[in-house]
Protein backbone atom coordinates (compact mmCIF):
# COMPACT_ATOMS: atom_id res chain seq x y z
CA UNK A 1 0.00 0.00 0.00
CA UNK A 2 2.52 2.68 1.29
CA UNK A 3 4.48 1.62 -2.37
CA UNK A 4 1.59 2.53 -4.41
CA UNK A 5 0.91 5.91 -2.65
CA UNK A 6 4.62 6.85 -2.61
CA UNK A 7 4.00 5.99 -6.73
CA UNK A 8 0.48 7.76 -7.18
CA UNK A 9 1.94 11.04 -5.33
CA UNK A 10 5.11 10.95 -7.67
CA UNK A 11 3.01 10.47 -10.84
CA UNK A 12 0.59 13.44 -9.37
CA UNK A 13 3.47 15.89 -8.82
CA UNK A 14 5.14 15.19 -12.30
CA UNK A 15 1.56 15.40 -13.93
CA UNK A 16 1.40 19.00 -12.12
CA UNK A 17 4.32 20.10 -14.33
CA UNK A 18 2.70 19.65 -17.29
CA UNK A 19 1.01 22.76 -18.03
CA UNK A 20 -3.12 21.72 -18.18
CA UNK A 21 -6.51 23.13 -16.25
CA UNK A 22 -5.75 19.98 -14.13
CA UNK A 23 -2.81 21.18 -12.70
CA UNK A 24 -4.13 21.87 -9.12
CA UNK A 25 -5.99 18.99 -9.08
CA UNK A 26 -2.81 16.78 -9.53
CA UNK A 27 -0.80 18.63 -7.02
CA UNK A 28 -3.81 17.77 -4.48
CA UNK A 29 -3.74 14.13 -5.29
CA UNK A 30 0.12 14.39 -4.38
CA UNK A 31 0.12 16.31 -1.11
CA UNK A 32 -2.94 13.71 -0.01
CA UNK A 33 -0.90 10.32 -1.52
CA UNK A 34 2.24 12.12 1.11
CA UNK A 35 -0.10 12.68 4.13
CA UNK A 36 -1.40 9.06 3.26
CA UNK A 37 1.59 7.14 3.36
CA UNK A 38 2.80 9.05 6.47
CA UNK A 39 -0.56 7.69 8.29
CA UNK A 40 0.01 4.04 6.93
CA UNK A 41 3.98 4.16 8.01
CA UNK A 42 2.85 5.00 11.60
CA UNK A 43 2.85 1.63 12.69
CA UNK A 44 6.64 0.41 11.31
CA UNK A 45 7.58 4.61 13.12
CA UNK A 46 6.30 3.24 16.10
CA UNK A 47 8.22 -0.05 16.00
CA UNK A 48 11.44 1.88 15.57
CA UNK A 49 10.04 3.91 18.50
CA UNK A 50 10.70 6.68 16.04
CA UNK A 51 8.12 9.63 17.40
CA UNK A 52 9.41 12.32 14.93
CA UNK A 53 7.19 11.31 12.01
CA UNK A 54 4.40 10.47 13.56
CA UNK A 55 3.82 13.73 15.24
CA UNK A 56 4.92 15.09 11.33
CA UNK A 57 1.99 12.85 10.16
CA UNK A 58 -0.68 14.76 12.69
CA UNK A 59 1.00 17.95 11.82
CA UNK A 60 0.44 17.03 7.90
CA UNK A 61 -3.30 16.67 7.87
CA UNK A 62 -3.82 20.77 9.28
CA UNK A 63 -1.51 21.48 6.20
CA UNK A 64 -3.32 19.22 4.08
CA UNK A 65 -6.43 20.86 4.48
CA UNK A 66 -4.92 24.38 4.20
CA UNK A 67 -3.11 23.38 1.30
CA UNK A 68 -6.24 22.29 -0.20
CA UNK A 69 -8.25 24.80 0.27
CA UNK A 70 -6.12 27.33 -1.59
CA UNK A 71 -4.70 25.12 -4.40
CA UNK A 72 -8.67 24.76 -5.22
CA UNK A 73 -8.19 28.63 -5.02
CA UNK A 74 -5.30 28.89 -7.65
CA UNK A 75 -3.19 30.69 -5.02
CA UNK A 76 0.28 31.27 -6.03
CA UNK A 77 2.33 30.64 -3.02
CA UNK A 78 0.81 26.94 -2.67
CA UNK A 79 1.32 26.04 -6.51
CA UNK A 80 4.58 27.27 -6.23
CA UNK A 81 5.08 24.62 -2.93
CA UNK A 82 3.59 21.84 -5.29
CA UNK A 83 6.36 23.10 -7.79
CA UNK A 84 9.16 22.52 -5.36
CA UNK A 85 7.60 19.10 -4.56
CA UNK A 86 6.97 17.85 -8.15
CA UNK A 87 10.70 19.27 -9.00
CA UNK A 88 11.73 17.33 -5.97
CA UNK A 89 10.05 14.17 -7.14
CA UNK A 90 11.38 14.42 -10.14
CA UNK A 91 14.99 14.20 -8.86
CA UNK A 92 13.98 11.79 -7.05
CA UNK A 93 12.06 9.75 -9.25
CA UNK A 94 14.96 7.75 -11.23
CA UNK A 95 16.58 6.06 -8.11
CA UNK A 96 13.77 5.43 -6.23
CA UNK A 97 11.66 3.91 -9.22
CA UNK A 98 14.53 2.32 -11.21
CA UNK A 99 16.14 -0.90 -9.27
CA UNK A 100 19.61 -0.93 -11.16
CA UNK A 101 20.24 3.10 -10.53
CA UNK A 102 18.59 2.95 -6.71
CA UNK A 103 20.76 -0.49 -6.07
CA UNK A 104 23.89 1.90 -7.53
CA UNK A 105 23.39 4.37 -5.54
CA UNK A 106 23.08 2.11 -2.10
CA UNK A 107 26.52 0.63 -3.13
CA UNK A 108 28.49 3.36 -3.90
CA UNK A 109 27.45 5.01 -0.01
CA UNK A 110 27.49 1.55 1.32
CA UNK A 111 31.62 1.22 -0.19
CA UNK A 112 32.29 4.97 1.26
CA UNK A 113 30.97 4.45 4.68
CA UNK A 114 32.78 1.41 4.66
CA UNK A 115 36.10 3.24 3.81
CA UNK A 116 35.28 5.76 6.21
CA UNK A 117 34.57 3.71 8.95
CA UNK A 118 37.91 1.92 8.47
CA UNK A 119 39.44 5.61 8.03
CA UNK A 120 38.60 5.92 12.07
CA UNK A 121 39.27 2.92 13.38
CA UNK A 122 36.26 0.94 13.28
CA UNK A 123 36.25 -1.10 10.41
CA UNK A 124 33.24 -3.65 9.17
CA UNK A 125 33.08 -6.74 7.15
CA UNK A 126 29.88 -6.63 4.30
CA UNK A 127 27.84 -9.95 5.18
CA UNK A 128 25.93 -8.85 1.55
CA UNK A 129 26.55 -5.80 -0.95
CA UNK A 130 25.22 -3.67 1.52
CA UNK A 131 24.76 -5.08 5.08
CA UNK A 132 27.33 -4.37 7.44
CA UNK A 133 28.53 -6.12 10.55
CA UNK A 134 30.67 -5.46 13.52
CA UNK A 135 31.01 -6.49 17.05
CA UNK A 136 28.11 -8.79 15.93
CA UNK A 137 25.37 -6.30 15.22
CA UNK A 138 24.66 -5.79 11.67
CA UNK A 139 23.54 -2.21 9.80
CA UNK A 140 22.14 -2.32 6.55
CA UNK A 141 22.19 0.43 3.86
CA UNK A 142 19.17 1.48 2.34
CA UNK A 143 18.10 4.00 -0.15
CA UNK A 144 16.79 5.82 2.89
CA UNK A 145 20.95 5.65 4.16
CA UNK A 146 22.03 7.51 1.28
CA UNK A 147 20.71 11.11 1.26
CA UNK A 148 18.77 11.25 -1.88
CA UNK A 149 15.97 12.55 -0.19
CA UNK A 150 17.19 15.40 1.70
CA UNK A 151 19.53 16.58 -1.96
CA UNK A 152 16.13 15.96 -3.97
CA UNK A 153 13.80 18.03 -1.42
CA UNK A 154 16.51 20.94 -0.83
CA UNK A 155 17.48 21.03 -5.09
CA UNK A 156 13.61 21.13 -5.30
CA UNK A 157 13.88 23.75 -3.15
CA UNK A 158 16.53 25.99 -5.27
CA UNK A 159 15.36 24.80 -8.52
CA UNK A 160 11.40 25.25 -7.98
CA UNK A 161 11.11 29.07 -7.91
CA UNK A 162 12.07 31.34 -10.75
CA UNK A 163 15.61 31.62 -10.61
CA UNK A 164 19.35 32.24 -13.11
CA UNK A 165 21.45 29.58 -14.31
CA UNK A 166 23.82 30.99 -12.24
CA UNK A 167 22.09 30.53 -9.39
CA UNK A 168 20.89 27.45 -9.90
CA UNK A 169 24.36 25.98 -10.46
CA UNK A 170 25.24 27.53 -7.26
CA UNK A 171 22.46 26.03 -5.63
CA UNK A 172 23.61 22.39 -6.87
CA UNK A 173 26.85 22.93 -5.66
CA UNK A 174 26.17 24.50 -2.23
CA UNK A 175 23.34 21.40 -1.41
CA UNK A 176 24.87 18.53 -3.35
CA UNK A 177 28.42 17.93 -1.96
CA UNK A 178 27.19 19.32 1.31
CA UNK A 179 24.50 16.64 2.03
CA UNK A 180 26.17 13.74 0.28
CA UNK A 181 29.37 14.40 2.42
CA UNK A 182 27.45 15.17 5.77
CA UNK A 183 25.29 12.12 5.54
CA UNK A 184 28.29 9.93 4.97
CA UNK A 185 29.48 11.89 8.23
CA UNK A 186 25.90 10.51 9.49
CA UNK A 187 26.37 7.43 8.49
CA UNK A 188 29.68 6.65 10.18
CA UNK A 189 28.25 8.10 13.73
CA UNK A 190 25.10 6.08 13.32
CA UNK A 191 26.90 2.70 13.02
CA UNK A 192 29.80 3.33 15.06
CA UNK A 193 27.79 4.13 18.04
CA UNK A 194 25.40 1.13 17.38
CA UNK A 195 28.18 -1.43 16.76
CA UNK A 196 30.16 0.15 20.12
CA UNK A 197 27.40 0.39 22.16
CA UNK A 198 27.88 3.99 23.07
CA UNK A 199 24.59 4.97 24.32
CA UNK A 200 22.39 1.56 25.95
CA UNK A 201 20.24 4.01 27.88
CA UNK A 202 16.47 4.00 29.13
CA UNK A 203 15.68 0.96 27.38
CA UNK A 204 12.03 1.17 28.74
CA UNK A 205 11.95 4.14 26.03
CA UNK A 206 14.45 3.00 23.57
CA UNK A 207 14.10 -0.50 23.62
CA UNK A 208 12.40 -2.76 21.04
CA UNK A 209 13.56 -6.09 22.21
CA UNK A 210 16.24 -6.27 20.11
CA UNK A 211 19.68 -7.18 21.51
CA UNK A 212 21.77 -3.35 21.74
CA UNK A 213 19.03 -1.58 19.98
CA UNK A 214 19.16 0.72 22.44
CA UNK A 215 22.27 2.67 20.61
CA UNK A 216 20.48 2.52 17.39
CA UNK A 217 17.62 4.36 18.72
CA UNK A 218 19.57 7.16 20.43
CA UNK A 219 21.95 7.92 17.70
CA UNK A 220 19.68 7.53 14.45
CA UNK A 221 16.08 8.29 15.59
CA UNK A 222 17.42 11.30 17.59
CA UNK A 223 20.56 12.31 17.57
CA UNK A 224 21.09 12.47 13.68
CA UNK A 225 17.54 13.23 13.47
CA UNK A 226 17.84 16.69 15.10
CA UNK A 227 21.42 17.18 13.62
CA UNK A 228 19.83 16.46 9.85
CA UNK A 229 16.69 18.91 10.76
CA UNK A 230 19.01 21.98 12.11
CA UNK A 231 21.35 20.92 9.48
CA UNK A 232 18.96 21.56 6.59
CA UNK A 233 17.48 24.94 8.41
CA UNK A 234 21.08 26.22 8.31
CA UNK A 235 21.16 25.36 4.56
CA UNK A 236 17.66 26.51 3.46
CA UNK A 237 19.03 30.30 5.21
CA UNK A 238 22.42 29.76 3.25
CA UNK A 239 19.88 29.25 -0.44
CA UNK A 240 18.25 32.78 0.70
CA UNK A 241 21.47 34.03 0.19
CA UNK A 242 21.77 32.42 -3.43
CA UNK A 243 18.47 32.84 -4.28
CA UNK A 244 16.40 35.84 -2.45
CA UNK A 245 13.08 35.00 -3.97
CA UNK A 246 13.23 31.82 -1.78
CA UNK A 247 13.26 33.87 0.93
CA UNK A 248 10.46 36.08 -0.13
CA UNK A 249 8.20 33.02 -0.66
CA UNK A 250 8.94 31.38 2.53
CA UNK A 251 7.99 34.27 4.34
CA UNK A 252 4.86 34.50 2.72
CA UNK A 253 3.99 30.56 3.00
CA UNK A 254 4.53 31.33 6.55
CA UNK A 255 2.03 33.60 7.14
CA UNK A 256 -0.25 31.67 5.12
CA UNK A 257 -0.17 28.76 7.24
CA UNK A 258 -0.14 30.45 10.46
CA UNK A 259 -2.47 32.56 9.89
CA UNK A 260 -4.47 29.86 8.66
CA UNK A 261 -3.36 27.43 11.81
CA UNK A 262 -4.25 29.89 14.12
CA UNK A 263 -8.66 30.29 12.92
CA UNK A 264 -8.25 26.58 12.93
CA UNK A 265 -7.30 26.62 16.72
CA UNK A 266 -8.99 29.79 17.73
CA UNK A 267 -12.19 30.07 15.41
CA UNK A 268 -13.99 33.35 14.91
CA UNK A 269 -16.72 33.41 18.09
CA UNK A 270 -20.22 33.17 16.65
CA UNK A 271 -22.17 36.63 16.57
CA UNK A 272 -24.54 36.89 19.28
CA UNK A 273 -27.38 39.05 18.13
Amino acid sequence: MKDYLVLISCICFLAFLIPSRFRKYFALGGWASIVGYLFVELPYYFSLNNFMYPAIALLSVPFLYITAKYLLRDDPRVMQISTIAAVAFLIYAPFGYIPALGDWLIALVAGQTSAALAAVGYPVTFQTWNLMERNGFQTEIILACTGIQSIAIMLGVAWGVQSTARQKVAGFLLIFPTIYILNIVRNVFVITAYTEQWFPYLPAIAGNGELGYESFFWAHNVMAELGALIFLVVLAYALFTIIPELGTLADSLYRLYRSEAEQLIRPKSAKTE
